[in-house]
């Protein structure tokens, strides 16, 4: 697997939106968490997200009622693979990845291309893994009907992936991320506009979280 490159942290540069006394949906969840990136359903595959950032005085949303896109079922408590929804509950932002170039930020960060793969090949021990090899010498399935995705694709441009099924329980689903939308519904991932996921990925740091809710 390619060496993860760590980045310098970049902040958001928008100002706070939301009164630091403001407490969110999700503040008794997360722990010590200071960074959280918040995606309520709007009905459908459509949601809102707000990015949070706990200082001494609270929570501020330094970024509020970004448009985006969620499951074409919407979002589901449970998951399991093939069934089209975003999962609801808290989850660690783990690294990110894409064709792109490194935009900076705080989270490991891996350029992909024709030979990185995240393995949806519930017979794989490396299931629910990004993998790299070339498509001939896979150890695991990588047919269409297997559930593998090729990460060289249009909507992973930039793309942060979400702790979603990290025991890898075969069947639980994977390759659940944040990524580039495409203007449509996903298969159950977060997605929004290329350049406001930079400005996201720019801000993030190790231990922020995603919290997902309807």
């Amino acid at each position: 697997m390619l060496a993860l490159l760590c980045a310098g942290a970049v902040y958001l540069t928008v100002a706070p939106v939301a009164n630091a006394e403001f407490t969110p949906w999700f503040a008794p969840q997360v722990g010590n968490a200071t960074q959280v990136v918040s995606v309520v359903g709007a009905g459908g595959s459509s949601a809102k997200i707000d990015v949070f950032q706990r200082t001494a005085a609270g929570w501020d949303a330094v970024r509020a009622g970004i448009p985006a896109h969620v499951g074409a079922n919407g979002m589901a408590a449970e998951t399991h693979d093939g069934n089209m929804a975003t999962p609801l509950g808290i989850y660690t932002l783990d690294f990110a990845f894409g064709t792109a170039p490194n935009p900076g930020g705080g989270l490991k960060y891996v350029q992909v291309n024709q030979d990185h793969w995240w393995d949806g090949d519930m017979k794989s021990p490396s299931y629910n893994t990004m993998q790299v090899c070339k498509k001939a010498q896979c150890p695991f399935d990588t047919s269409p009907d297997s559930g593998t995705e090729n990460l060289d694709i249009p909507q992973y441009a930039h793309a942060v992936v979400m702790g979603v099924n990290k025991a890898r329980v075969p069947g639980n689903g994977g390759a659940f991320f944040m990524h580039t939308t495409d203007g449509g519904a996903t298969a159950g991932c977060v997605a929004m506009d290329d350049g406001t996921l930079v400005e996201i990925m720019r801000w993030l740091q190790p231990g922020a979280l995603i919290a997902i809710t309807q």
